[in-house]
């Protein structure tokens, strides 16, 4: 009986390891692999096909800061108040100097007393990575907490918002804002891309909301202008990251790249990390393209 259930076990094993091998696009991880070689920090990757249900990918499930990527979540938090009618689009809200964020935000230069529409908010939070903005939508979503909450009811195990939201202080120390795996993000955008991100009206307004990104010479450089492309990207001195949907016509793809402990920490465009983000977003768009 024994040896029946090691059998098993064994076979198990097999169909798993054979599965994984028949989902992983060898040739593209390859390119990707080599690609990465010698950067200095480390990296991870995750690119699905969205067509094949193929992958490529590196360090999927290690864990990098999200930075700016965690805007997605906060917008999440407040795409399900406004599916709950807690919060209405256009409503108008006061803004007060003490929800200033030091920075070059665009929301930082309001006088306090002045009003802007919600709607208005999560365009500066999604189109310029606006952080007043974004801490002040945090704050409206429900705290981290509640968002947190709606992540794990999206199936998300390794995504958190850490920054003012109680027991994540430690998580806030080593990573920041937020975390996330590349792997956990790519399925969070899967969701979102199908339509079954809260609701299909929900998922839809968010994709047009993350189709305009402001910061375009990374790896959204890499796609030529008419493609829709919804993205998001995020930095702090030592962790550039940048994850996408790229309708690319018959092959559509989702491409994330997360890096940390970068030992470039320049904030010039020749910054390392962002010029192999560059490239490996050209990388994969050629290869879905057929260049």
């Amino acid at each position: 009986m024994r040896g029946k259930r090691l059998l098993w076990t064994w076979l198990l094993v097999a169909i798993c390891q054979l599965s994984l091998a028949q989902r992983t696009d060898a040739v593209l991880q390859q390119k990707l692999l080599a690609l990465c070689q010698g950067f200095g920090g480390s990296i991870g990757f995750y690119v699905k096909d969205l067509r094949s249900g193929r992958v490529a990918s590196y360090q999927a499930d290690t864990v990098f800061p999200t930075a700016s990527i965690v805007k997605v979540p906060i917008l999440l938090g407040i795409m399900d108040k406004l599916e709950k009618n807690e919060l209405q689009y256009h409503q108008r809200l006061l803004y007060k100097d003490s929800l200033l964020y030091p920075g070059e935000d665009i929301l930082g230069s309001f006088k306090s007393g002045e009003s802007i529409e919600l709607s208005k908010l999560m365009m500066l939070m999604c189109t310029t990575s606006d952080n007043s903005a974004s801490l002040w939508l945090q704050a409206l979503a429900g705290g981290g907490s509640r968002i947190n909450e709606l992540l794990r009811q999206q199936g998300c195990t390794a995504t958190f918002v850490n920054s003012r939201t109680p027991g994540r202080e430690e998580a806030r120390r080593q990573y920041g804002w937020g975390q996330t795996t590349p792997a956990d993000m790519v399925r969070l955008w899967e969701t979102l891309v199908k339509r079954q991100l809260l609701s299909n009206h929900s998922s839809e307004r968010m994709l047009k909301i993350l189709g305009r990104n402001y910061w375009d010479e990374e790896g959204l450089s890499a796609i030529p202008a008419g493609v829709f492309v919804a993205s998001k990207n995020g930095a702090v001195d030592a962790s550039r990251s940048e994850v996408m949907y790229v309708n690319a016509g018959k092959r559509p793809y989702i491409l994330a790249v997360f890096t940390k402990n970068n030992t470039d920490k320049s904030w010039t465009p020749d910054n390392e990390a962002w010029v192999l983000t560059r490239r490996i977003s050209q990388l994969v768009w050629n290869y879905f393209s057929g260049r």
